[in-house]
């Protein structure tokens, strides 16, 4: 069992805020790792290469050197990803936990040609109720203006441990879009790095996430604009129920050279329980002038006014706070064009309000 210190902000802020970094307790942290076998790759081939070649990168943050160490070393999983289409083309990987693959160490590399489109979709689940363990990078290079769409779906169970780290790097005109949906895992700990160095480069990144029982998630969003004329858009809904927390770190730094360049980040909490906890520290970094950015961040209980308008159509209160919940979670959900997996999240929400 180890003790870790990890996913520190950029930026150190008073003590008393208590979100500079994560320190988690009682994690056991595998050192024999056998191969991970079930694992399911949908995609079309054509303009398309998959290799398991990822050579060593050094991560500008990432989550901590031991857990960036370990993905480098003993990553029973590596996939590098080239795209070299101008047709959009969907990407499927399925990492499915059952009880002969319980580790994931797992290390994916996605470079984009110029001026190619793509969508890939990560998605973990498990088959039981042990207590799995993951630990990952995805490293994004979208080139001159590519368009790369990233959906990334953690629905492990609430025993394991999620550990992710993901780096991203866009050039000239670029387009970069994630969607995170952040619902498994004991712990469930995420770093998120854009360096946007090219003019008119573009990164949205909407994410949301659903705590229950004693969960806890460690969101670390950083994104440095660099060049001009940039843009990235970060938005996150949640909801907390029972006795599971939640911090939210959102960083948006304007480096030198940025000008006319915007940054925009947002994070709402609903609070469902009177024991959930949700920290939320949402900042701007300036070493620019003529740039705009704007932050909020908010959480509260459900509008006891809306919950009487839905209960008064004849629903009880459960199911109209899973309506209230989906409501906030559909704007994000509904940018997923993958139908089937939208339907797999929205039955995980109705479950895991149950």
């Amino acid at each position: 069992m180890e003790k870790l210190k990890l996913n520190e902000t950029p930026v150190r802020t008073a003590r008393n805020f208590k979100i500079n970094n994560t320190e988690l307790e009682n994690i056991e942290i595998p050192e024999n790792i056998e191969p991970f076998n079930n694992v399911k790759i949908s995609n079309d081939t054509n303009k398309i290469s998959i290799t398991e070649n990822v050579e060593p990168f050094k991560l500008v943050y990432g989550l901590n050197n031991m857990l960036e160490n370990q993905v480098k070393e003993k990553a029973n999983k590596k996939y590098r990803i080239y795209i070299d289409s101008k047709i959009n083309k969907e990407i499927i990987i399925d990492f499915r936990f059952d009880n002969n693959n319980i580790n994931l160490i797992d290390n994916i590399e996605i470079v984009s040609s110029e001026n190619s489109k793509a969508t890939i979709i990560i998605r973990y689940t498990t088959d039981c109720n042990l207590a799995y363990y993951h630990n990952g990078i995805i490293r994004v290079i979208a080139k001159r203006d590519s368009d790369i769409n990233i959906v990334v779906a953690n629905l492990l169970n609430e025993k394991s441990n999620n550990f992710l780290s993901i780096e991203n790097e866009c050039e000239e005109n670029a387009k970069l879009k994630y969607t995170m949906i952040d619902f498994g895992g004991n712990n469930s700990i995420t770093n998120y790095y854009s360096n946007l160095k090219g003019n008119k480069s573009d990164n949205r990144l909407n994410t949301i996430y659903l705590g229950k029982e004693k969960q806890f998630f460690d969101l670390n969003y950083i994104g440095e604009l660099r060049g001009e004329k940039t843009n990235i858009d970060i938005e996150v809904q949640g909801a907390l129920k029972d006795e599971s927390r939640k911090h939210f770190k959102g960083t948006i730094d304007f480096k030198k050279g940025c000008k006319k360049s915007t940054g925009n980040e947002n994070e709402s909490c609903i609070l469902l329980s009177d024991k959930a906890k949700s920290l939320a520290l949402p900042m701007l970094l300036c070493s620019e002038e003529d740039v705009e950015g704007n932050h909020s961040s908010s959480s509260g209980k459900v509008g006891e006014k809306e919950l009487f308008y839905i209960m008064s159509r004849g629903f009880d209160n459960k199911s109209a706070i899973k309506l209230l919940v989906r409501a906030n979670f559909n704007k994000i959900l509904e940018s997923i064009q993958n139908k089937t997996l939208v339907n797999q999240i929205v039955e995980e929400i109705d479950k895991r309000l149950d």
